[in-house]
């Protein structure tokens, strides 16, 4: 039984807001909350802008267009409240044998991938992710159901990451 208590408690993810936890999970850099954030705001300003124009546009009266721009930049801020909780609920745990990647608000998901089970780690890095120095560390396996992504890590942890994962990945399955 104590056993399978201390095989919980090495799933159980830190809290929200650590970037390390004690137990060992990782978070992603916090520049990627920035990064989510300016994208909501950005696509916030944009649409209140079109709405004030459609709405000045149509004939509506100054009360009306400025109650549908202040009702876009309500939804934004709800946007921004989940995309802090998508953002808290990434972490991710470097064990002897695999890696466990934890995600999901409403929907809690782990994958636990074995690192012999490992054929490809790519580092990948969009444009925006460049902009704010963030790289996502994939994992791909034999199965398509069970390939792992982990966003929003700098460039050097994901290098590290990568390297790491690959060296073990290819000493474990040396051993199949």
């Amino acid at each position: 039984m104590a056993d399978r208590t201390a095989w919980r408690a090495t799933l159980t993810p830190p809290e929200a807001g650590t970037q390390t936890g004690d137990d060992g999970w990782l978070r992603p850099s916090g520049r990627l909350w920035r990064m989510r954030l300016t994208e909501v705001v950005a696509l916030t300003v944009v649409a209140a802008i079109v709405m004030a124009a459609t709405g000045a546009g149509s004939g509506l009266t100054t009360a009306g267009v400025l109650g549908g721009v202040a009702g876009v930049l309500v939804l934004g801020a709800l946007l921004a409240l989940l995309v802090r909780r998508r953002f808290a609920a990434w972490s991710y745990l470097e064990r002897d044998e695999d890696l466990v990647v934890s995600r999901g608000v409403m929907f809690r998901r782990q994958s636990v991938v074995p690192y012999g089970r490992m054929q490809v780690v790519d580092v990948t890095a969009g444009p925006v992710e460049r902009i704010f120095r963030l790289s996502t560390v994939k994992l791909h396996t034999a199965a398509a159901a069970s390939d792992a992504r982990i966003p929003g890590l700098e460039r050097q942890e994901a290098a590290r990451l990568r390297d790491r994962l690959a060296a073990l990945g290819e000493a474990k399955a040396a051993g199949l």
